[in-house]
Formats: C-alpha cells, sequence, structure tokens
C-alpha cells in the first residue's frame, strides 16, 4: 500500500500543471453541484416549514356532546399519520376569530348568536403531510357522525406535494450532469498520464508486474483528485454561504453529513473516472 500511496503521489509530481488543472476543474464542477445543493437544502427547509403547517380540520355539527367529542378526540390521535388532536369549541373559535379578523371586531362583537362551529384541528407527522396521507386521514374524519365537513386545502397540499417532487428530480439531474462532467475530465487526465507513462509501464510488464499492480496508483491518484476536488468545492461553497447571509439572506449550509457525501462523492467520481479510463488505456500500451 506504501509503494501504491508513493506512486500515486509521484504521479502528482510529475505533471503539477495537469494534476492542479484538474483538481480545479473537479473542483469547479463540484462547487456547481455544491451551490444548487445549498438551494435545495434551503428549498426543503422551507418547504418543511411550510408542511409543518399542513393540518386538518373537522367541523363539528352543533349541539354535539363533549362526551363523544373527547372519546372520538382520543381516536384521532390515535392514528398512526396523527402527531395531534385539538378540540377548538365554539366560544374559543368565536374568540380567536375576534382576536386574528381585526378588521371585523366590531361586526363579531355585534353579533347576538355564535355563528362559528366547533371543530377539532388535527395536525401529522412528518412524513405524513402529502396529498395522499392527508386525504386518507380527512376520509377516515368524515366517518364521524357528528362530523359536518372537513377542510384541508386540497389544492395547496398537492402544489406543496408537487412542488417536493420537483425540487427532488431536478437536483437529482444537474447533480448526475455535473458528475458526468468530472468523470469525463478524470478520465482525460488519466488517460494523459497512462500515455506519458507509457515507456515505464512496458518495462513494468517486461519484469512481471501485472496490470492490477500498475492500475493501482492510477485509481489512488483519481480518487485522491476527486477527494481534493470535493474538499474545494466545500470550501467554495461555504464563501458563496457566508456572502449570501451578508448580502442577500439568511441560508442554511449543510451538515456535517452532507458536506462530507460532497466529499465521498467527489472521491467515488475520481476513483470511477480512473478505473473506467485506466483499464481501456493500459491495453493500448
Amino acid at each position: 500500500m506504501r509503494l501504491v500511496l508513493r506512486e500515486a503521489l509521484l504521479i502528482f509530481r510529475r505533471a503539477p500543471l495537469l494534476s492542479a488543472l484538474s483538481v480545479t476543474t473537479i473542483a469547479f464542477s463540484l462547487f456547481a453541484v455544491g451551490l444548487f445543493g445549498l438551494v435545495a437544502v434551503n428549498l426543503q427547509q422551507a418547504l418543511r416549514q411550510v408542511a409543518e403547517r399542513v393540518e386538518i380540520v373537522a367541523y363539528l355539527l352543533p349541539g354535539t356532546p363533549i362526551e363523544s367529542i373527547t372519546l372520538a378526540q382520543k381516536d384521532i390521535e390515535a392514528f398512526p399519520e396523527v402527531a395531534s388532536a385539538t378540540y377548538v369549541s365554539e366560544d374559543r373559535a368565536l374568540a380567536r376569530a375576534r382576536a386574528e379578523l381585526v378588521e371585523f371586531r366590531d361586526v363579531l362583537q355585534e353579533l347576538e348568536r355564535n355563528p362559528l362551529p366547533g371543530s377539532i384541528e388535527v395536525k401529522l407527522k412528518a412524513g405524513f403531510r402529502d396529498a395522499e396521507h392527508v386525504n386518507e386521514v380527512a376520509d377516515r374524519l368524515r366517518g364521524f357522525g357528528f362530523v359536518d365537513d372537513v377542510r384541508f386545502g386540497r389544492d395547496w397540499v398537492e402544489k406543496l406535494d408537487r412542488l417536493q417532487q420537483i425540487a427532488a428530480a431536478v437536483g437529482l439531474v444537474v447533480g448526475a450532469a455535473f458528475a458526468a462532467v468530472a468523470v469525463i475530465i478524470i478520465g482525460t487526465t488519466i488517460r494523459m498520464a497512462v500515455l506519458q507513462r507509457s515507456r515505464e509501464i512496458a518495462i513494468m510488464r517486461l519484469v512481471g508486474a501485472t496490470d492490477g499492480f500498475i492500475r493501482r496508483p492510477f485509481l489512488l491518484q483519481g480518487a485522491i483528485k476527486g477527494m481534493l476536488g470535493g474538499l474545494v468545492a466545500i470550501g467554495l461553497s461555504y464563501g458563496a454561504y457566508v456572502l449570501i447571509n451578508r448580502w442577500l439572506i439568511q441560508a442554511a449550509f449543510f451538515t456535517r453529513e452532507q458536506a462530507g457525501t460532497v466529499v465521498i462523492f467527489g472521491t467515488l467520481i475520481g476513483l470511477f473516472g480512473s478505473a473506467a479510463s485506466v483499464g481501456r488505456h493500459l491495453r493500448r500500451v
């Protein structure tokens, strides 16, 4: 292993400009992915905050006994999708309307009879706030005989669902495109290194070196380039994050796990690009 590492580092020393160029190109390819990743991370965070506001409101028939409501509340809280179920009485609904609808406060103060129904407000657990689960819970709530109507903003929930799916799909496509560019760049670098050492490789074969032995330094070199490119990309992404925070908006940065994933992704790209290139070009030497 020590010999393989020494050979890989020797390749860097023999072609420092080419190695620096390949690392820089990989870094900027991954930096582009990182910038899009930052957008995706902040978009997902914003969508999660919006999704936390998803709730289902079951409006109750007038005169429903409080005992029936209490039992139903316990049954609803036992649903696997439900985080909480809160009963809002008619009086509380009116008090809330007076506090929140300031422009109608005078009208609401002069009411002789409370026109607002009681309700059960249902909040869902994370992972169950998509349109499918919301619809399922709403249908179950309609099954209670004293429920007059169920509202949850169907169109709004479905649009939120579609937006999350589009964000995930675009992120996958952009990431794959830049990964392909990085693989091509690394492959070209490795090919030039193989051709540059063609005479040395021929001599190594004459003294009995196997293709696997010859290939290992090139694979390690590609992995190191990919790793360095990933580290530089994280550094550039952090610089962009600081500038965005200072001059534009408050944003979130990658977690340690997400940053580590970018570096590992770069390492795997380098390894894959090297493997794809060195095997093909060793046969020509």
